[in-house]
């Protein structure tokens, strides 16, 4: 088994490197390099091609900063973990050409990672006493996932959305506020300041299973924003009111999932996981009761990044997985180790 492993991310709009080192099961983070692409504020999103070419600029210096801030050289490398997909698959690509060239130059193991894996073991980096059985929410910008987790790389899919991710979402409805890109950390810094009586949006799918859908939700919010006669008046209280509707549909639905499940850990996982209000909120509808306890890893491992994809890699190569020379960038890669849900709890359609 290796005892260090080069971790790389570049799915979206993040390059980034990890080092991993130490035992088998508690490897502990030695380096950690995230270089966000700020270009793409200027266009209200991300721009693959921009994306793309960004990474192929950053992604030598950022591994070399990673392998440096871990003090080792590349010599010391036993393995690389990069992420295959699902992603952008430009972008997808520049990260797994390059770890394919160090792995296949340096005669070095290599393995591909799904990125929502990685996010799933996110809170492992730091609380390497987490384990399952537990209910895991997995919320970014391009998925959102409900998923009972009975054993690491045994994964049960309870829900996803059917159309819009709830970051994708949060990316829409700042864009018509007005705030900008990324839209999720603007509204929840300018929810505060909003009254949650003001104004009074829908939560779609609530109060039914374990499905999730957002564009009605924007819709409504579209409708009460050209409805305003002084946004710059209305815009906090819409902020307040969007925010409180996608965190409630949210927690509902997991903390559903943890009463038919029986687990006693719910784990928080994916950019949207950033957000300290829907930790929170989690604290108080799960963790406060008794009901189970909240995992949630710390901001900078929630975001797209290769610590989160090196750990969910050492797990892969410790199963003795590998990967070949023939790994290739996927766009719509599955999830490994998905399996049905049991019928008593119900499953997405697909």
């Amino acid at each position: 088994m290796a005892d260090v492993v080069l971790g790389i991310e570049t799915s979206c709009d993040e390059t980034s490197a990890a080092v991993l080192v130490g035992e088998r099961r508690r490897p502990e983070l030695a380096g950690l390099v995230i270089l966000s692409q700020d270009v793409h504020r200027v266009f209200g999103g991300v721009v693959p091609e921009l994306a793309s070419r960004a990474h192929l600029a950053a992604l030598p210096a950022v591994v070399d900063r990673a392998l440096a801030e871990a003090g080792i050289g590349w010599s010391a490398v036993d393995a690389v973990a990069v992420t295959q997909g699902p992603g952008l698959v430009g972008a997808l690509l520049v990260g797994v050409v390059y770890a394919k060239a160090l792995a296949y130059a340096g005669d070095r193991e290599l393995i591909g990672v799904h990125h929502m894996e990685g996010h799933l073991f996110a809170p492992l980096v730091e609380d390497p006493d987490l384990a399952p059985p537990f209910v895991a929410l997995l919320v970014s910008g391009g998925h959102t996932l409900l998923l009972d987790v009975p054993a690491w790389g045994r994964y049960r899919l309870l829900g996803a959305t059917r159309d819009d991710a709830a970051g994708e979402a949060f990316d829409k409805v700042a864009t018509l506020l007005g705030l900008g890109y990324p839209g999720g950390p603007a509204i929840e810094r300018l929810a505060p300041q909003g009254d949650p009586t003001r104004f009074s949006f829908p939560r779609p799918m609530r109060d039914e299973g374990y499905e999730f859908s957002f564009s009605g939700l924007k819709t409504a919010v579209l409708r009460a924003v050209r409805s305003s006669d002084d946004l710059e008046r209305d815009r906090p209280h819409l902020a307040r009111a969007f925010q409180d509707a996608v965190l409630d549909v949210l927690i509902t639905k997991l903390e559903r999932a943890i009463r038919a499940t029986g687990h006693r850990t719910a784990v928080l996982g994916g950019g949207v996981a950033c957000s300290r209000a829907l930790a929170g909120l989690a604290a108080r509808r799960l963790s406060d009761g008794g009901l189970a306890r909240v995992a949630v890893a710390s901001p900078r491992l929630n975001a797209d990044n290769a610590a989160m994809i090196a750990r969910a890699g050492w797990y892969r190569l410790g199963l003795g997985e590998r990967s070949d020379w023939t790994l290739d960038a996927r766009a719509d890669l599955p999830l490994p180790g998905l399996e049905p849900a049991p019928t008593t709890l119900g499953a997405a359609h697909p």
